[in-house]
């Protein structure tokens, strides 16, 4: 069927004549609509497979896991034999290069990002914080961004926060701490606004939330280079790349978050091109109202942005979804290459829904569009694409072609042969851990220790007690109150989080051998860790 992609066109289907989706006009954008079971995932798929023909890599969220029979030769099944035949060609089964995807790295290749590329907005919808929160979420990332904290993952994030808490006292903001570092966060946390330590805890709760829905295996190193996304193979076809989002659907607000991340990464990093002969990459956002639910209008704003002008940096995105109401008008307005399948009018609103998706098409004089909604069999839809100078066609009842490779999920054995050939294997299944913002508080830690040991009364288990003393207070005179920095380090040693101080115990207990027991070496981590203020 590669013969009918002709001129630097798609072949989607016949109405009284051939369907054509231009290359040239796949940068602007496109929308697939209809209820449940209309045949929306085909279409995708027939759309796929067109884009990848052309040597265009694509990126789609497999949902159900139907999507992943792209990866295999097509069944030359009856129903689409005659539907070929039907439309004027032969059927030929075909396959397509394939690289599988998932967040979890259970059914394809591990994809990560850091929280820093996620960015306070993004991961403030993440979290369901409010504008307050949010706020705090700002001042932890811009005071690691100003002193060179790179806030990797999860345990980063925490260090930050509980770097930041101690100094919700006013008191404790306006005295030195003797640290550097320390110093330079409580005047960060001056300069840009209150941060309360109920605030701080907030945002650690939603964090372990996030933990408990296992999200945070998203976030760390190494971190997606967008330019796997953009392979062709040796015989110039684009890969598809393949998000396995089934279990990524249990949390809708986490599935949304992320593909958004993946549009504004592609917008920041991608160079301009202008209007191009086919696109660079066709992006897929399949279940796509699950993006505007509940969004505030800042983020909205920011999705009606990345689409409007992602289009000059050779990108396609083409939303999926039920229903033309679930996209926002600023959004639809974007999208110029519609096919809208059955859509149901039982009921008032359904019928809200149907006139709605009516007026999104250039009319046809010759059809009832909205009628014809309701009437379409599974297979047909109403399409309009851009042509000749980016106008859209006229709206035409089209019959869709049927796939060329495998409609239908792939078994687990045939996953892993095509993810044992994958061109980025290896490359991201193996997490690293970079020094950031917590390995650097850790160091500090460590940095205390050794000075401890070369002290001349005691060496380390003298120094111990020293600072044990300053921090509990068992070096104060009766009555004597704890000054700022040990009131703070007491703050830091409480608030420090449970996988920090064990991280920090495996490390300093080490350095004092069999010597000191467990309840000391636990001590010594208290102790050292009050000790980055005296730094």
């Amino acid at each position: 069927m590669a013969d009918l992609d002709v001129n630097g066109q798609i072949f989607v289907g016949k109405s009284e004549k051939p369907e054509y989706l231009s290359l040239h006009y796949g940068n602007r954008h496109g929308l697939a609509t209809g209820a449940t079971g209309t045949g929306k995932t085909v279409t995708l798929q027939v759309l796929a497979e067109g884009f990848s023909r052309a040597g265009v890599p694509v990126f789609a969220a497999d949902i159900k896991g139907d999507l992943s029979g792209i990866a295999e030769v097509g069944d030359a099944k009856d129903i689409f034999v005659k539907r070929a035949k039907d439309l004027g060609f032969a059927y030929e089964p075909d396959e397509f290069p394939v690289i599988f995807w998932d967040l979890f790295g259970e059914q394809g290749h591990p994809i990560r990002a850091t929280i820093s590329e996620m960015g306070p907005l993004l991961l403030s919808r993440l979290l369901d914080l409010n504008d307050v929160q949010e706020g705090v979420l700002n001042i932890a990332f811009k005071i690691a961004d100003d002193h060179g904290l790179p806030i990797y993952d999860i345990k980063d994030l925490r260090a930050m926060l509980d770097a930041i808490a101690p100094f919700a006292s006013k008191k404790a903001a306006e005295e030195g701490s003797g640290s550097e570092i320390i110093d330079q966060i409580k005047q960060g946390v001056a300069q840009y606004g209150n941060v309360t330590k109920q605030t701080v805890g907030t945002i650690q709760r939603a964090l372990l939330v996030l933990e408990n829905q296992k999200a945070t295996a998203f976030f760390g190193e190494p971190a997606l280079a967008l330019k796997d996304f953009m392979r062709t193979d040796a015989s110039g076809r684009g890969y598809v790349n393949i998000l396995a989002a089934d279990k990524l659907m249990e949390n809708p607000r986490t599935y949304a978050t992320f593909l958004l991340w993946m549009l504004s990464e592609l917008f920041e990093e991608l160079p301009e091109v202008g209007d191009v002969d086919k696109p660079k990459l066709v992006f897929f956002f399949d279940e796509a109202h699950l993006l505007f639910n509940d969004a505030p209008k800042a983020l909205l704003d920011k999705i009606e942005q990345v689409v409007r002008l992602i289009r000059s940096k050779g990108v396609g995105v083409y939303f999926v979804t039920q229903n033309p109401l679930d996209v926002p008008d600023k959004v639809l307005a974007q999208l110029g290459n519609r096919v809208q399948h059955a859509l149901r009018a039982f009921t008032p609103r359904d019928q809200k829904a149907v006139k709605a998706a009516a007026e999104t098409f250039r009319p046809n004089p010759k059809l009832d569009t909205a009628q014809v909604i309701t009437e379409l069999g599974k297979g047909e839809a109403l399409c309009s694409f851009l042509e000749g100078n980016g106008t859209p066609s006229m709206v035409e009842r089209t019959m869709v072609r049927p796939p060329s490779a495998r409609v239908g999920p792939i078994t687990p054995d045939e996953r892993k042969a095509v993810m044992a050939k994958s061109p980025v294997k290896g490359k991201y299944d193996t997490t690293v851990d970079s020094e950031s913002a917590f390995e650097m508080f850790q160091k500090r830690v460590g940095e205390k220790a050794v000075d401890g040991d070369k002290t001349e009364e005691g060496g380390l288990l003298g120094s111990l007690g020293n600072m044990i003393g300053s921090i509990f207070g068992t070096n104060r005179k009766r009555g004597e109150k704890l000054t700022t920095s040990q009131t703070i380090a007491r703050e830091i040693t409480r608030t420090v989080s449970s996988r920090v101080a064990g991280n920090i115990a495996a490390q300093v207990g080490k350095s004092v051998a069999g010597s000191v027991g467990g309840s000391v070496g636990r001590a010594i981590i208290r102790g050292t860790l009050g000790g980055i203020l005296k730094r």
